[in-house]
């Protein structure tokens, strides 16, 4: 299993789109749920508690929202493959962010640069400086 495939989607996103078909008035209800679910102890557990989140959806005429979580949720809970240590590094992309922080950080102290690949030395040094090459 790659991670590639794991963190390609946020859980942020996921949510956005489970929300995306669900009206305003009941999100923070089906927010819950879903948040329910990342909470489990194991794969095993999420799992199960998936199929009942979107059975209530089912049974709440929410049929789109119940059909995301459905066919989402193998891709969300991959990251439980992994040691619990690494759960929360691995289900969002904070380090993505992170990074992106950092880049945007010192591109604001240089201000302008002269060309493109003055830009992209920048970005290719901070990058190298994280994997540690």
């Amino acid at each position: 299993m790659h991670l590639h495939k794991i963190t390609c989607r946020k859980m942020v996103n996921f949510y956005r789109n489970v929300f995306s078909v669900v009206p305003r008035s009941k999100i923070k209800v089906v927010a819950k749920m879903l948040k329910a679910i990342h909470a489990q102890e194991s794969k095993a557990a999420a799992k199960e508690k998936a199929k009942q989140v979107a059975q209530t959806l089912h049974d709440m005429k929410l049929k789109e929202a119940a059909i995301k979580i459905e066919s989402g949720m193998a891709e969300r809970l991959a990251y439980m493959d992994f040691p619990f240590e690494h759960w929360t590094r691995i289900r969002t992309n904070n380090v993505i962010e992170r990074l992106n922080r950092g880049i945007r950080r010192r591109t604001r102290v240089v201000g302008t640069y002269p060309d493109g690949n003055s830009a992209l030395m920048l970005v290719c040094t901070r990058l190298r400086h994280v994997v540690g090459i």
